[in-house]
């Protein structure tokens, strides 16, 4: 089993990983580069709480392999914005009190990321589209939308 080194960017930085046969972008992010905002939910892609942008899409990372990432672009939670300087996303968030426990809101807010990089002012429909493949059991999706949309309405949003 030979391993090949799997050069990306993530968060603006650029890194190098040893790829390990079966290797997940999850993996990697939590383990290797200690990026511990995106959650293991599912494991099958389909509960939302690993979400990244890969490229500017938001992709499942427990189920990206490793190799794939080659040369891109990965952005998580993390780089999305800080303390000092919020993106409007988490503003939009902390002001709606758009979560509770806070397991999925990474991965909701890397979705609603990607969404307003593609579309700076989506409809409400566009908005629940892009939520559906996020499961939630707190019972925050209204609270969700209406940060989203409030974070639209701003002047920019990166």
């Amino acid at each position: 089993m030979s391993e090949k080194l799997v050069a990306f960017h993530v968060n603006g930085r650029e890194v190098s990983v040893q790829d390990q046969l079966g290797q997940t972008l999850l993996d990697v992010l939590r383990h290797t580069l200690h990026l511990k905002a995106t959650r293991m939910g599912c494991g099958q892609g389909e509960c939302g709480a690993c979400r990244v942008m890969l490229d500017g899409h938001a992709v499942a990372a427990c189920d990206t392999p490793l190799w794939s990432v080659n040369g891109k672009h990965v952005t998580t939670v993390e780089g999305l914005g800080s303390r000092e300087a919020p993106h409007a996303l988490q503003t939009a968030f902390i002001e709606e009190q758009a979560m509770q426990c806070g397991f999925c809101t990474s991965g909701i807010l890397m979705s609603a990321a990607a969404l307003l990089q593609r579309q700076a002012h989506p409809t409400r429909q566009e908005i629940v589209q892009v939520l559906d493949g996020h499961l939630c059991r707190c019972g925050a999706h209204n609270r969700v939308v209406r940060a989203i949309e409030k974070a639209a309405a701003k002047p920019t949003v990166a």
